[in-house]
């Protein structure tokens, strides 16, 4: 069968366009029959996913980032039926972050994912959604967004110093929100500084905001918490760069809970992001969900 391969030519600012020839050779050494479509703008990959499902197009392939692998998930849940699971998904890791990639400890070499794609193995991979929206790696209000916001505008770094200028710019700003929280078993309702739910724990390239999310457990992963001082989130910084012992959930403003299912409300508006992609700039409401093995993705 033919797979259908999805590239993103504006992912790592342009980089996965100029990387495209070494995808290409790649692949075709490894035997992959594919057709290619190239996306020409923002969820113009969600258009081209779903039109290749309903083509009979399998595997299809993300060749680009963590936004790109958003826009393509959304692509195979909006061809799937109600439940069922979706069409078989690869990778081709040509972004900045890669962090579904590392999450999956799988090799960012484009001849040894072209491989992966070739072998054909499959596991059954958790898929997430907020208010229809889906996702692969993780969502947030809050801060975690913020951070997206002020990177979008940094043109002066590229890769992953772009993040941390960004974290720490959005840091300085000190946001926060009044906020009502439930869970599968819990509930919460005052001040926020910040909201990430995990399918993967790595984001942004550097930080473990959900430092124990599996993307195979049938969970979300969420941490919240409301950081008062500047000072104190600045202290807090390094310690999201901890996957392990000493990470910033271990501290009393932090809480990280499994759960099927959250919602959150806002009594003033925050972006909120899927996948590293902004989706909402105003969002007051939020209903998070997970779908357990509902994404079969091509892994060693």
């Amino acid at each position: 069968m033919t797979a259908k391969v999805i590239l993103n030519p504006y992912s790592a600012r342009w980089g996965s366009k100029k990387r495209w020839p070494e995808a290409s050779s790649a692949l075709t050494d490894a035997g992959v029959a594919f057709e290619l479509d190239v996306s020409e703008g923002r969820d113009h990959c969600t258009e081209l996913a779903e039109l290749a499902v309903k083509e009979g197009f399998s595997p299809i392939i993300a060749a680009g980032g963590d936004g790109t692998i958003g826009e393509v998930v959304n692509g195979l849940a909006n061809a799937a039926a109600e439940g069922q699971p979706l069409s078989t998904f690869g990778i081709i890791p040509m972004g900045t972050a890669n962090d579904l990639i590392c999450n999956l400890n799988m090799p960012k070499d484009l001849k040894d994912a072209a491989k992966i794609i070739a072998a054909g193995k499959i596991r059954q991979m958790d898929l997430c959604s907020v208010n229809g929206r889906s996702f692969a790696n993780n969502a947030a209000i809050g801060l975690e967004p913020m951070v997206t916001v002020l990177q979008e505008q940094i043109g002066w770094l590229k890769g992953i110093p772009r993040y941390l200028y960004a974290a720490l710019s959005a840091i300085q700003r000190g946001t926060s929100w009044q906020a009502e929280l439930k869970w599968d078993d819990g509930e919460y309702t005052g001040p926020i500084t910040l909201v990430t739910v995990g399918n993967g724990a790595q984001t942004g390239g550097l930080f473990y905001m959900a430092p124990h999310a599996d993307p195979f457990d049938g969970k979300l992963t969420f941490v919240f918490g409301h950081v008062k001082s500047r000072l104190k989130m600045l202290s807090l910084l390094p310690l999201t760069m901890k996957p392990g012992e000493g990470s910033y959930v271990e501290k009393d403003e932090i809480t990280e809970i499994h759960t099927t299912r959250l919602t959150v409300k806002l009594t003033t508006s925050s972006p909120a992001h899927t996948d590293g992609e902004l989706f909402n700039r105003e969002l007051l409401e939020a209903d998070y969900q997970i779908s357990p093995g509902r994404l079969p993705i091509l892994m060693p």
